[in-house]
């Protein structure tokens, strides 16, 4: 239980930095930076997807060097491959959000957009995403027993 809490906030710490980073993104491309709309206002979920590419590459890094640091990866890309397929598929989550928000109720204004997005997409993605990654990509650690009996072979 000890290693699961620890992994989970550092799971979250990685994940807070790539969600600043894709948040900076997302707003300064659809609604600007300096009062006006951003380029990207009538695209919010593409702009969604461009910014959370680049929010995942982050988030990669980080799990990889520090939150998983001592599972074994899996595959010959080192979990790459699998990482980016997680995340990807979880990224419809906040998707489907911003767009209920966005085309369902009409709301177009920054407040909606990130709490529809950003806070509640994200939140339920994220848990998603965790039990996923250290599932499927992250391995759990060899025991003491196990080290011990690979030592003697």
């Amino acid at each position: 239980m000890h290693r699961l809490a620890g992994e989970a906030a550092k799971f979250l710490t990685v994940g807070g930095v790539a969600t600043l980073v894709s948040f900076l993104i997302f707003n300064g491309l659809v609604h600007g930076y300096f009062g006006g709309p951003g380029p990207m206002y009538d695209a919010p979920l593409v702009a969604f997807v461009i910014a959370n590419s680049v929010g995942m590459l982050v988030s990669y890094r980080g799990s990889k060097s520090w939150a998983f640091r001592n599972r074994e990866a899996v595959g010959p890309a080192g979990g790459r491959l699998a990482f980016f397929a997680i995340n990807i598929v979880s990224m419809a989550i906040p998707l489907l959000c911003l767009a209920g928000s966005r085309y369902l109720l009409g709301l177009e204004n920054p407040v909606s957009d990130n709490v529809s997005a950003n806070v509640i997409g994200l939140g339920l993605g994220t848990l998603a995403r965790f039990w996923a990654i250290r599932t499927w990509i992250f391995k759990k650690p060899p025991t003491r027993v196990e080290r011990r009996e690979t030592a003697r072979v």
